[in-house]
């Protein structure tokens, strides 16, 4: 499962995305119109920043707006970042990968088998879906699995 933290950071970044790029949203109307506690919204848009997802501008016309096109942020992107590695297994992680302590073999794991197919699909979906994707209703399972 993903965390409460990488939910509350999609949501903050789609509503990002559906906002005029040119003007900032404040984040006490990100925190409302998503249902996201406005202290842990600070702290996930502060990570962003860090990260070069999004910019924020100071003063009365301030508030944080997507450094990035909204269809070159793609949810595996964000979840990775919030989160860590994707996979469901240490020795399937591309970001850091770990023997599996009780494990005789890789190529012989048949559980690394199957999960190495979840873990491929899985990961297809998320870094071929973009925010756009999600806004347009593009972001289509069927059509990215095919």
């Amino acid at each position: 499962m993903i965390s409460q933290k990488a939910k509350y950071a999609m949501r903050a970044l789609i509503a990002l995305a559906r906002a005029n790029p040119s003007e900032p949203v404040l984040i006490a109307d990100i925190a409302v119109s998503q249902n996201i506690p406005k202290k842990f919204l600070e702290q996930i848009l502060l990570d962003m920043k860090h990260r070069g997802i999004v910019a924020s501008r100071r003063g009365k016309q301030g508030g944080y707006m997507l450094l990035k096109p909204a269809n070159d942020i793609t949810f595996g992107e964000i979840l990775r970042m919030i989160d860590g590695p994707i996979a469901p297994l240490p020795c399937l992680s591309q970001t850091a990968y770990r023997k599996c302590e009780d494990c005789n073999g890789e190529s012989d794991c048949e559980i690394r088998h199957v999960f190495a197919r979840v873990a491929d699909a899985t990961r297809n979906i998320l870094f071929n879906t973009t925010l756009a994707d999600a806004l347009s209703g593009d972001g289509d399972t069927a059509r990215l699995t095919a």
